[in-house]
């Protein structure tokens, strides 16, 4: 493989002066990389995957950028698909791994501009084209590696990697930006951000994720641009949402997100909600929700959207309930009201789909038979299939202040206890029975003849 680099405009870390070694890069990544390198192609990893190496961390994701056009790439290798209409990419399948394969872009030097109200059709056959905003629309230019470096969003996500003599090459001072624990917008911050709005959140997931600073030039556009979160669709924003809280980092992230005035575009109901000052419990349960997210995350479990939206939405909830009865119980029928409601009202920022909103009912509406009355009540709480995170979401509440009459110790207790303290926990709900008394049948009246 010949690499034709301009060695003028790119720093070279050779073998000996890096950490990344082969046998910290997944398998099925090398295996792209070397085949792509066999046909003749420049292939790099790139991205996260090297700065995170870098940083000796353990990268989920390997992604790899080469000359080889998408259908180049699709022609050798039988298990990959391309996608993406706006940027294509290759995914090469492992298994359930799935390796990304993207092709080096380059700079637009013609680019058409899509007014708001031309179709998609429009646009299908163009390589390059940009709304009025300047969002990008199609980036399907390609070019050489340097130029897809500066095509980048940050400069630690621009260095590469090559097993051709195991270099790592860095075209716009991403090592020095690593070293000083910095985001840094690859470009001017504000055309960047205009040409793809989730550049923005994916600074603060980064900052967040990584302990990282924001570049003061990176920085100062956030709050203003965050409005062009607008122009995205909601369904592309809930994917970023469950990227956002599912990096390790929630309770940051989220504290972020409202520092930079951008949590606004995402979760409007709920900042409504958390504004007020009565709402204290409320803001005490979102920060337990996002840091056992987190916590959940360190030791290796699984998250689940549907909790952390039952978690982000129950201050907006309450605030229904409480317009509807003031400070009573709901009744079942109520409590489902509010909670199509406020699911409605978020779906206009972040399109959350139906098997996350249906469990996210199913959490809230335990909440009311977590309460237990009566064996019946027991039963049918307890085995249904949202039993544990009903309750884990049951402790949150216990544990930022809301008075509950001990119900988490008690469903705590039941779960520890054998079947038969269970009954004896059941029947003491009912209180002791008073015994019935006997109704007397009416004497026959004599006979009176």
């Amino acid at each position: 493989m010949n690499l034709d680099i301009d060695v003028n405009k790119v720093t070279v870390v050779p073998r000996e002066k890096h950490n990344i070694s082969r046998k910290d890069i997944s398998a099925s990544a090398l295996k792209v990389l070397y085949r792509l390198n066999d046909a003749g192609f420049q292939a790099f990893l790139v991205g996260g995957g090297v700065r995170d190496l870098l940083l000796d961390g353990h990268p989920k994701d390997f992604d790899i950028s080469t000359n080889a056009t998408p259908e180049e790439v699709r022609d050798l290798f039988r298990n990959s698909r391309v996608i993406g209409r706006r940027f294509k990419i290759v995914h090469v399948r492992y298994g359930r791994e799935i390796i990304e394969v993207t092709t080096f872009r380059a700079h637009h030097e013609i680019e058409t501009e899509v007014t708001e109200g031309e179709s998609r059709k429009h646009i299908k056959h163009l390589d390059s084209a940009h709304s009025s905003t300047g969002m990008i629309l199609r980036d399907n230019v390609y070019g050489n590696i340097a130029e897809d470096a500066v095509r980048r969003d940050f400069t630690v996500n621009a260095l590469y990697y090559t097993t051709n003599q195991f270099m790592i090459l860095d075209f716009v001072n991403g090592l020095p930006d690593i070293e000083q624990r910095l985001i840094r917008m690859i470009g001017d911050p504000e055309t960047r951000y205009r040409e793809d709005p989730v550049r923005i959140l994916r600074a603060i997931r980064l900052a967040a994720k990584l302990d990282f600073g924001i570049e003061q030039h990176t920085e100062e556009p956030i709050p203003r641009l965050a409005t062009l979160l607008e122009s995205i669709s909601s369904a592309r924003l809930f994917d970023e949402t469950v990227k956002l809280f599912t990096n390790g980092s929630a309770e940051k992230t989220f504290a972020l997100l409202r520092q930079y005035k951008v949590a606004d575009y995402l979760f409007r109901p709920t900042l409504e909600c958390l504004q007020d000052d009565d709402n204290d419990i409320d803001s005490k349960l979102l920060t337990l929700a996002l840091r056992n997210t987190d916590n959940r995350l360190a030791d290796g479990k699984s998250v689940t959207p549907a909790f952390l939206y039952a978690a982000l939405l129950w201050p907006p909830l309450q605030d229904a309930i409480r317009q509807d009865c003031g400070n009573k119980v709901p009744t079942l029928g109520v409590l489902q009201e509010c909670a199509g409601d406020v699911i409605v009202e978020q779906l206009k920022y972040t399109a959350i789909p139906k098997r996350f909103t249906a469990m996210m009912r199913e959490i809230w509406e335990l909440q009311l038979r977590l309460s237990p009355r009566n064996r019946r009540s027991v039963e049918i709480a307890f085995t249904h299939p949202r039993f544990r995170a009903a309750y884990d979401f049951l402790l949150l509440r216990e544990a930022a202040g809301e008075q509950l009459n001990g119900l988490g110790d008690w469903w705590t207790r039941f779960q520890q206890v054998d079947s038969d303290a269970q009954n004896a926990m059941i029947d003491a709900l009912q209180g002791p029975k008073t015994p019935r008394k006997r109704r007397r049948k009416p004497r026959k009246p004599e006979s009176t003849d």
